[in-house]
């Protein structure tokens, strides 16, 4: 098995595992959310992606985001603040800004 893939499960592994402990949810609804979070960041990384996600008043939210540095603004600067591995950060190319999600309200892609 190649590094990339076993990095890869890992991931997905490591990710499922954070749901199951935080959120609650079962091992397998945990995997289903996890595959789906690492596709949605490998899909982001090249291109426009359209996903949803449950916000936190319970609605369903489409979004069209992307991590592809030719689309995104550059960032100067080094932030002092620690990263949050429970949200997703993307470029939201509807309002030209910076946004986030909660990692395990992940709802679809496509």
């Amino acid at each position: 098995m190649s590094n990339e893939r076993k990095s890869t499960l890992r991931n997905v592994m490591s990710l499922a595992w954070q749901f199951v402990k935080r959120n609650g949810l079962s091992l397998s609804e945990a995997l289903t959310i996890a595959w789906r979070n690492v596709k949605l960041r490998a899909a982001m990384s090249s291109r426009i992606v359209r996903f949803y996600f449950r916000k936190v008043d319970g609605t369903i939210r489409e979004a069209y985001g992307t991590l592809a540095e030719r689309l995104t603004p550059a960032t100067a600067g080094t932030s002092t603040r620690r990263t949050n591995d429970t949200v997703q950060t993307y470029f939201d190319t509807e309002k030209q800004e910076w946004r986030c999600f909660k990692k395990a309200n992940l709802y679809a892609l496509n």
